[in-house]
């Protein structure tokens, strides 16, 4: 059984709905990010950088237990160990178009619509520059987002990938950044079929703490 540290954020999610999708057995762990239990010693023996979500592996790949942090590493891992090709193609081109759209996630439409929230939502004090310079930011990249969509059932091609499960729940957040939805058509559409997936279902409300 797989040990899952999360909290419910768009981050979180993703490691829940693809062990749903996977079809392996977890137990979570809440880790209560606004009480500060992602700073605590025996998380940061799981976790170096302090973040949810984070596994642990009891049978990792030489038998011995690995602690797997970073969101999109854990989708490639689980990917990898259960044999799902059709979520991580091991090869080719369709392999690189799957990393390619997983990286835009992690290193743009996440921490930019992150921070769009900070601004918008939970920070302190009033900073119109990062107010306004952030949520711009997040339209762009929903702009990039629904035009592959328009030209694709999913972000990777005709089939649901690791790309996608990444992707979704933050979406879910659109009007902490200030986007309306009803202005990314292909988006709502993906977004509509990927939430009537039973692995979707069950996985997004974890944890239900």
């Amino acid at each position: 059984m797989i040990d899952l540290y999360t909290f419910g954020t768009p981050n979180g999610k993703k490691a829940s709905v693809m062990l749903e999708e996977v079809g392996l057995d977890y137990a979570v762990h809440v880790i209560d990010i606004m009480r500060g239990d992602q700073f605590k010693a025996d998380f940061l023996k799981i976790s170096p950088n302090n973040k949810i979500p984070a596994i642990v592996d009891p049978d990792g790949p030489d038998g011995q237990p690995l602690a797997v942090f970073e969101s999109g590493a854990i989708l490639i891992y689980l990917a990898e160990k259960c044999g799902r090709a059709d979520l991580l193609p091991t090869s080719g081109t369709a392999r690189y178009v799957v990393l390619q759209w997983l990286m835009w996630q992690m290193g743009g439409f996440g921490p930019m619509l992150g921070q769009a929230n900070h601004f918008l939502k939970f920070a302190q004090e009033d900073v119109p520059y990062a107010k306004t310079r952030y949520h711009d930011e997040a339209v762009r990249l929903y702009g990039v987002l629904d035009r592959r969509l328009s030209d694709s059932d999913y972000l990777a091609g005709d089939a649901v990938t690791i790309a996608d499960i990444a992707t979704l729940p933050w979406t879910l957040r659109h009007d902490f950044h200030g986007v309306d939805l009803a202005d990314f058509p292909s988006v709502t559409r993906w977004s509509d079929a990927l939430k009537a997936r039973p692995s979707f279902q069950r996985g997004l409300p974890v944890p239900n703490a």
